[in-house]
């Protein structure tokens, strides 16, 4: 069984509901009309009664919840919360309720912060800034959690790397240029998402172009020292580089560049310098070696809310929502 098919299964055990803000995308309603016909997650969907009919036809829709910002009846808790959490930034009654009647993805994280769905799924017509400063502004971080960041699970066909193929590629979609301290908060979190997604070992390898020293450079210092840091900080996982990607990844390569190493060659959670090596590379796996990409999976928020590559698929959005499922039933 692949791995998302796994999460699919696991998903159904604990039936979590999952709001879809993003009505005005035709693959928002072929992602919901999958996920309930597999039985993966309840769903909500953010709008008008006129606008889903419209936008769904020829799908089989009859089984998600519809709730219109305009006429539902929580609309004034709604407002009053956003108030309390916003009031410091100026917010008021009339904006609170305007912005709710109008921004979808602001009220489908209400209704996660409100307890009226379990998680949310958003960004295959929005950016990540938009998809996630409603989620910051309103679910904030969760407890113990210095950074919020956001993973790929990368399942590679006929591959005998990572965990069967399976790999968390991290941080690949929100933290630009990262300091050691950051990255090894990273390093931590993806390490606790990838033991609770995959159900395998975690194996951490600190990317850089350098191995154990082969290169001198201050980018290198810097994965050297979020290593250091790492190390100290998540002493239950196996966490350490710098590593070459080959080096992490091939045990032949690992063992010659980092011999004696249990962890060099094995690595299936690869951390990146920074955001530019971490979209690059997801993408460069996703198109060239053909692997389902899953993401980006935020990690570090209060509740459960993931974004989307805006070049995602209808079927990448069935396999996000499961995820995010399984991620509720883990929090509940």
């Amino acid at each position: 069984m692949g791995f998302i098919d796994d999460i699919k299964v696991r998903a159904r055990k604990n039936i979590k509901t999952i709001v879809l803000p993003e009505t005005e995308d035709r693959r928002t309603y072929e992602a919901a009309a999958k996920t309930l016909a597999e039985g993966n997650a309840n769903i909500i969907l953010v709008g008008s009664e006129e606008l889903v009919k419209k936008n769904s036809e020829g799908l089989d829709i009859s089984k998600a919840t519809i709730v219109d910002p305009s006429t539902t009846d929580k609309l004034d808790a709604y407002v009053e919360k956003l108030v309390e959490l916003r009031k410091a930034k100026g917010m008021t009654p009339e904006k609170a309720r305007e912005i709710l009647t109008t921004e979808f993805i602001t009220f489908a994280v209400m209704m996660v912060k409100m307890g009226d769905a379990d998680g949310m799924v958003s960004g295959a017509c929005h950016s990540t800034a938009d998809t996630l400063r409603p989620c910051l502004q309103i679910l904030k971080t969760a407890p113990n959690t210095k950074l919020v960041s956001a993973f790929f699970v990368i399942v590679v066909p006929n591959c005998e790397y990572g965990a069967d193929g399976t790999f968390v590629f991290s941080d690949a979609g929100l933290n630009q240029n990262p300091t050691s301290e950051e990255l090894a908060a990273i390093a931590g979190s993806s390490a606790k998402s990838f033991e609770l997604l995959v159900e395998k070992e975690p194996v951490v390898a600190m990317l850089s172009h350098s191995t154990k020293g082969s290169a001198k450079h201050a980018d290198v210092d810097k994965v050297v020292e979020a290593t250091r840091i790492a190390k100290e900080l998540y002493p239950e996982y196996k966490i350490d580089g710098e590593y070459q990607l080959d080096a992490a990844i091939v045990p032949s390569v690992g063992a010659s560049k980092a011999p004696g190493s249990d962890i060099a060659g094995k690595a299936n959670v690869l951390i990146f310098p920074d955001l530019d090596a971490g979209n690059i590379g997801y993408k460069l796996a996703q198109r060239l070696a053909k692997a389902e990409a899953y993401g980006p999976i935020t990690q570090g928020i209060a509740a459960p809310v993931n974004d989307l590559s805006r070049g995602c698929s209808a079927e990448d959005i069935v396999g996000v929502i499961a995820i995010t499922a399984v991620q509720a039933a883990a929090q509940k």
